[in-house]
């Protein structure tokens, strides 16, 4: 059975212990690794041409996300930064801008738009496929706390610092667990040093799915392992989406993400 995700189905969840924020620091290897597997990453599926849209992290920058999308472009996609200097939380007129430049994108491209969040930027990706859902073709999250208590990870006090919100109102949080109408991948790590991996759980549906990877919070949009999973989701072809399928040698790289425990 799956669970709930409710805040409160995850009181005594915790962030993250020390061994696993330390493992932080293997995130410049994951970087390393995605240039070693180069050659095998243009192995990866190739996409439509599609616009694809992403979303940096808390107080990032476009520029922490040039791996993942010059690896996108390569694969043929027309990805696109977007063009907000640092990610300080969603402070006045921040999700209009965001809008604006999903509309943006799709009119310029007369085609739906795929949207690639990172941890807070993927709560931008979930939340505009709400509003907007006619101009998005999926949306892919990358150890994004969308749901599970919302204390339970190791960056709470510096959002709290950095956008001025107070964590944990139910009003704010509850929406945030609904999943979008539209195609929905979360890619999430149980060695995640940020983010409890429970709160990047999104409940398996006719289309919706999480995948497990080995990564670090901050590594994670530069990490092999989901360079070559998103690369698999942005391929499907436009209304034709299924599950990711972990079959032959993917099912040694991508563990099941329904198993119980830790490892």
């Amino acid at each position: 059975m799956h669970p709930t995700h409710h805040w409160y189905d995850f009181a005594l969840l915790e962030a993250p212990g020390f061994v696993r924020l330390a493992l932080e620091g293997r995130a410049p290897w994951e970087f390393g690794a995605s240039l070693a597997a180069k050659p095998l990453l243009g192995l990866a599926p190739k996409g439509d041409g599609h616009p694809v849209l992403v979303f940096p992290g808390l107080i990032a920058p476009d520029l922490s996300t040039l791996p993942l999308r010059r690896f996108l472009k390569g694969r043929g996609y027309a990805a696109a930064p977007w063009k907000q200097g640092l990610n300080l939380g969603p402070r006045d007129g921040v999700i209009e801008a965001c809008l604006e430049r999903l509309r943006e994108l799709y009119e310029l491209h007369g085609r739906k738009v795929s949207l690639i969040g990172w941890s807070l930027g993927g709560i931008y990706a979930r939340e505009l496929a709400k509003v907007y859902p006619d101009a998005v073709r999926l949306v892919i999250t990358l150890g994004t706390p969308f749901t599970g208590h919302p204390k339970a990870t190791n960056a709470w006090r510096l959002y709290e610092l950095v956008t001025g919100h107070k964590i944990g109102a139910p009003e704010i949080h509850e929406p945030l667990r609904a999943a979008p109408p539209v195609p929905t991948t979360s890619i999430f790590s149980r060695s995640d040093g940020v983010v409890a991996w429970q709160c990047s759980l999104e409940k398996p549906g006719p289309l919706h799915e999480n995948i497990e990877v080995e990564a670090s919070h901050l590594g994670m949009g530069m990490n092999p392992m989901t360079f070559y999973a998103i690369a698999d989701r942005l391929a499907q072809p436009e209304g034709e989406w299924k599950p990711f399928e972990r079959s032959g040698v993917l099912s040694l790289i991508y563990r099941d993400p329904a198993r119980k425990g830790w490892f």
